[in-house]
């Protein structure tokens, strides 16, 4: 989802933060949107980044798995009749609503949005008590369900790898422990039990919930495997000469689109102890530098953009090759569709 749109979001430690589009100048200067041009945004939120790809003349298609998100957006395609169209959609699934021609852009702003943070009944946030959800399509498998029916081992991963958190195991252990009793039906009620088994430190600068509830989000939703997916979809869907542009906000989805980019453009390194292998042609150039950051001003202005990494390409006239995960060296984690009711 989009990372930025709404009417604000909230820092780990819970403080409000204005709503400013995260690294906006360099996503347009990227992906040079015009008369004429096609782009797909694949994280619509409230549409910060498709507003402002319509101001500068582009026609867009704008993706979003979130129905709320959606019934949002209406009146931006009332304003903008032609030149919008909105499509309740995961954007792993983007290149079945791209045409024929293909495209001339995509642009994908991963994580979390603030309206979803906002609203206490999504359960994203456990600095707003609601029941313990995070569901970003409303649909499936909750938080709740992965914590109150997940093995121990299964938590310790989640939390481990998706969370990178310390105190995983500790962490998984005691929520088994409590939910033979009682099961966790609130946000709150699981990070008070967190905060009991790692309490906060008067240097820490998060709440010691924080990294539980980005691992528990982040398996929710696939996120990982979405990331992956859309970024298969988008070299699939661009045209020669389209643009490729991705902003994420942690290391998990950063190291993603940065071996994406690194094997699809023939960059990745091989070893003169193998043999040699058959070069490709390259699917994408890399735009620019490699990663782009907020300067020093945006992220004092904006304190989500201080974490933000901008990765971008050009789609060549090359073949698209077959979606391989393998690239991506990803761990296998617990089967979500197991912890339904």
């Amino acid at each position: 989802m989009a990372a930025n749109p709404g009417k604000g979001t909230t820092e780990p430690d819970g403080g409000p933060v204005r709503h400013i589009p995260v690294l906006l100048k360099q996503v347009l200067d990227a992906l040079d949107p015009r008369s004429g041009k096609l782009i797909l945004d694949g994280t619509f939120g409230a549409g910060g980044y498709t507003s402002a790809l319509l101001a500068a003349g582009a026609d867009v298609i704008a993706l979003d798995r979130d129905p709320t998100a959606i019934a949002a957006g209406l009146a931006l395609v009332d304003a903008n009749q032609d030149h919008l169209t909105l499509i309740h959609s995961q954007f792993s699934r983007l290149a079945d609503h791209a045409p024929q021609g293909g495209l001339d852009g995509v642009v994908l702003d991963i994580g979390v949005s603030s309206m979803q943070i906002d609203e206490a009944e999504r359960g994203f946030s456990f600095q707003r008590n609601g029941p313990l959800d995070m569901r970003m399509s409303a649909e499936g498998v909750s938080a709740a369900d992965v914590v109150n029916r997940a093995k121990v081992s299964d938590l310790t991963r989640i939390f481990g790898f998706l969370g990178e958190e310390r105190q995983a195991g500790r962490i998984a252990r005691a929520i088994e422990k409590r939910r033979a009793s009682q099961p966790f039906t609130t946000t709150r009620d699981l990070a008070n039990l967190i905060e009991s088994v790692n309490p906060r430190k008067a240097k820490d600068k998060i709440h010691p919930a924080t990294r539980v509830f980005q691992a528990l989000r982040v398996f929710v939703n696939d996120e990982l495997g979405e990331l992956a997916q859309a970024l298969f979809a988008a070299e699939r869907a661009l045209k020669p000469g389209g643009r490729l542009v991705v902003v994420t906000f942690h290391s998990l989805e950063d190291r993603i689109v940065k071996q994406f980019f690194a094997d699809r453009s023939g960059k990745v390194s091989g070893s003169r102890h193998l043999p040699m292998v058959e070069a490709k042609p390259p699917v994408f150039e890399t735009l620019g530098r490699s990663v782009i950051a907020a300067s020093d001003e945006e992220a004092e202005a904006n304190p989500r953009a201080r974490s933000a990494k901008l990765r971008a390409g050009i789609r060549t006239d090359a073949v698209a090759r077959p979606a391989d995960m393998s690239i991506f060296d990803l761990p296998d984690l617990a089967s979500i569709a197991k912890m339904g009711a």
